[in-house]
């Protein structure tokens, strides 16, 4: 029994003592991050921004997304909450350009992380478009700046994206 309560403590001192270690490395790390994926896909910029931008129907291809709805408007601009992972993400339209630049920002400051994403599609010339989406994050928790550099990756959200997109259009995930 003895030799078991030792165990124990052994593990719980273990756990602690990677929760402070992991800490501190995440306080080193900047609080903002800038991450950029392209995806080549066959279709026209016309015919992905169609997708991209039907926000209320993204659940039917995206299988992560279990929910999008309209918020009202804040600043004068359109914003839909998506539900992903249990989360529910408020993101407010800063900008949208059809069919080359949307601007996306997380409205809500109670998450843990922040920041916004910029889609720009840009045809090719085999008539075909590159979509390319850089988030501008934020992360003010050093739990979770550890998590998000080392754990999930900057880059781990927008590869899902392109990927489910992609596979709208039938195709492989071509994405750099």
């Amino acid at each position: 029994m003895r030799k078991l309560m030792y165990w124990l403590l052994g593990i719980v001192g273990v756990l602690i003592l990677a929760g402070i270690i992991v800490f501190v490395i995440g306080s080193f790390l900047p609080e903002a991050h800038v991450a950029s994926k392209t995806l080549t896909l066959r279709q026209p910029p016309e015919t992905v921004w169609k997708v991209m931008t039907d926000f209320a129907n993204q659940p039917n291809w995206h299988s992560d997304m279990k929910s999008v709805e309209r918020m009202p408007d804040r600043n004068g601009h359109a914003v839909w909450q998506e539900e992903m992972s249990g989360m529910k993400i408020p993101l407010e339209i800063l900008e949208m350009e059809a069919p080359k630049k949307l601007v996306r920002r997380i409205a809500a400051e109670d998450l843990g992380f922040g920041g916004d994403w910029e889609y720009i599609l840009t045809p090719t010339i085999e008539g075909g478009c590159q979509l390319t989406i850089t988030e501008r994050g934020k992360v003010p928790n050093p739990l979770f700046r550890f998590m998000s550099k080392y754990v999930f990756g900057h880059t781990a959200t927008m590869e899902k994206y392109m990927t489910a997109l992609a596979g709208k259009f039938g195709e492989p995930p071509a994405i750099r």
